[in-house]
């Protein structure tokens, strides 16, 4: 069966070009042009992934990016023709996966559905919660707890966490992290892993601006542990 992407955007011509691209790489394909049109398209056909437009009429990409994270895990893929790294940054923290700035190549973006729909099937089905203090990692059913309550994480912020709760006080490059996240196919701006990195300390750490968990390692990574933390 077709896995489905949802394409939202208010350009009728982006759409078509998407659409046909998409299509042509063997994918069903469901569209719409607004951020409520989008969440209601979501909730009566779903999604295997959704490519997201920042600039939307009635409700913008951000907001209906944070509305379908509260609910669900589909991949992100956040699109913009602004360049700004405060863009990027925001799309990140409110759970995409990925971003892509117009204008782009048909091609590279077919590219980057197939990385993340690569990534998200990705399943553990043999290994034990891993529990650290009061936060408990379930690789099988994909959740994070602390003090028993469940964390929304976004796919990339539990791969990420997990990567490093695996190798506790191993430090990681950041080139090492969004290669393990992207199974070696990442390119990008590697800025991006400390977004995620900081979006997991503001849940998981009891003093987000002082953090014992993930630490960094300045120059370096990061790594789960083992001494003293500080802010990247």
């Amino acid at each position: 069966m077709a896995q489905r992407v949802l394409v939202v955007d208010d350009e009728k011509s982006i759409r078509t070009i998407v659409e046909y691209a998409l299509r042509d790489a063997g994918f069903e394909v469901v569209s719409a042009a607004r951020g409520d049109e989008a969440l209601e398209v979501l909730d009566r056909e779903g999604a295997d992934l959704v490519l997201l437009d920042l600039m939307l009429p009635g409700i913008d990409g951000l907001e209906v990016c944070r509305r379908i994270r509260a609910t669900r895990n589909v991949p992100i893929i956040m699109l913009s023709a602004r360049g700004e790294e405060v863009d990027k940054v925001l799309g990140l923290e409110l759970g995409a996966d990925d971003y892509v700035t117009k204008p782009f190549s048909p091609r590279e973006l077919v590219s980057r559905v197939k990385a993340n729909l690569r990534r998200a099937r990705i399943v553990t089905d043999h290994e034990e919660p891993i529990r650290v203090g009061d936060i408990e990692v379930d690789p099988v059913a994909r959740t994070v707890r602390r003090d028993g309550q469940e964390v929304a994480v976004t796919f990339s912020e539990f791969e990420i966490l997990l990567k490093l709760l695996r190798s506790p006080r191993r430090v990681f490059t950041r080139e090492e992290l969004m290669n393990h996240l992207w199974k070696g196919s990442f390119y990008g701006d590697l800025r991006s892993v400390d977004v995620h990195v900081r979006h997991l300390r503001q849940k998981i750490e009891q003093d987000p601006s002082n953090p014992v968990l993930i630490r960094t390692v300045r120059g370096v990574g990061y790594a789960f542990g083992g001494g003293d933390a500080g802010a990247p």
